[in-house]
């Protein structure tokens, strides 16, 4: 539970750099929020977490052939369908278009594995 927490905490900051670095990826901050304008970064990324553990098992299965025959890369969409599903969800997330969602969903990969690559040190 500690390492879920801690992810979610690692996963807020790698949303802010990537509303950062992306255009088309926004975020609108609360700071009128029980933890200020941070609770809204962890807000949406225990939003992301949830669907990325809920909804995506059940789209990388059913796309398993599709990655198959891209040799992975159709996993770029499934993250961007799943950074899609977490604005849909929320009002202070928005992603302006696909290109958006393909660059936001690679960094998040990214940011998701450097977090478990930390947190899996023993």
């Amino acid at each position: 539970m500690i390492k879920f927490a801690l992810k979610v905490v690692l996963m807020a900051g790698v949303f802010y750099g990537v509303a950062y670095l992306l255009d088309g990826v926004d975020v609108v901050a609360n700071p009128d929020g029980p933890l200020g304008e941070f609770g809204t970064w962890l807000w949406i990324a225990l939003i992301f977490a949830v669907v990325n553990a809920i909804v995506g098992p059940i789209l990388r299965l059913f796309s398993l052939p599709f990655v198959i025959l891209t040799l992975g890369l159709f996993l770029l969409v499934i993250n961007a369908a799943l950074l899609g599903i977490t604005a849909a969800l929320t009002d202070r997330l928005t992603v302006d278009g696909f290109g958006s969602a393909v660059l936001g969903g690679l960094l998040l990969a990214v940011g998701g594995w450097l977090a478990d690559q930390l947190l899996d040190r023993d």
